[in-house]
């Protein structure tokens, strides 16, 4: 168990870019242990070189690789705080061509690696006494829009999970809070969607003077969590002023 004297920590997941890494820069800076976890390890490479990071590769798909994490930092002292970051977007296909294979990985990382996690910390969590989990979902968990059919659904399902779990936790003082980002221009998220088309990926962003970036997103979730445990942001949505609305984007030439 973690004493009042002892330092936050936290477990990050999908650390190894965006905004995973962000916050876990950012969190450092305010002086969290981090347990920064993502499933290529040469990606975190540059993560390891910040003191108070701990990289660990994991594969929140795969609940073997998360148990095994859980005897790490129970090693390591424990976390009092768990972001669930891991995710990801596959494909913009219409409802009635969309692949299933894309469907099922966005389902399985977005959704269960989320629940494998989650459900692997909990006891820590409980025990600690001021347990908090952050589950960043997206926009596109309560909007849905053409062509985001499976990410729409996997998100709603992640959206879903978070609620839940803040009303079956709250006896335990387990705060959980949800983070809902709008358009958020990262090095890969869009790129990886569009199958590394990284110009059909630019042209998302085309004309939008200021979208928002991995480290505002690190910002709102390191201020969410740095908040005194009684107080419960229960749902953060953050948009870019320009992107007043899922539909409405601002650009200029």
């Amino acid at each position: 168990m973690i004493t009042e004297a002892a330092p936050r920590r936290a477990l990050v997941t999908g650390a190894s870019s965006g905004i995973g890494a962000a916050t876990a820069l950012r969190l450092t800076s305010e002086g969290w242990q981090v347990f920064a976890l993502a499933r290529r390890a040469e990606k975190l490479e540059h993560l390891a070189e910040q003191e108070g990071i701990i990289p660990l590769v994991c594969d929140v798909t795969d609940p073997e690789q998360v148990a095994g994490v859980v005897e790490t930092i129970t090693a390591a002292g424990g976390i009092d705080t768990l972001i669930n970051n891991a995710g990801g977007a596959l494909g913009v296909d219409p409802v009635g061509t969309g692949k299933v294979e894309d469907w099922r990985w966005m389902f399985e990382v977005n959704v269960l690696g989320t629940l494998n996690v989650t459900q692997a910390f909990l006891p820590m969590l409980r025990e600690h006494g001021e347990g908090t989990v952050l589950n960043v979902t997206s926009t596109a968990g309560y909007t849905p829009y053409e062509g985001g059919g499976g990410y729409n659904a996997a998100k709603y399902g992640q959206h879903a999970l978070t609620g839940v779990l803040r009303l079956e936790e709250a006896e335990h003082n387990i705060r959980v809070i949800d983070v809902l980002p709008g358009m958020v221009h990262t090095e890969e998220f869009t790129a990886k969607r569009l199958r590394g088309d990284t110009a059909a990926a630019q042209k998302v962003y085309a004309g939008v003077e200021k979208p928002l970036v991995a480290e505002d997103i690190a910002e709102v979730i390191t201020n969410a969590v740095t908040l005194p445990h009684h107080v419960n942001l229960d749902q953060i949505v953050v948009r870019p002023v320009a992107q007043a609305a899922q539909h409405k984007v601002i650009r200029k030439n």
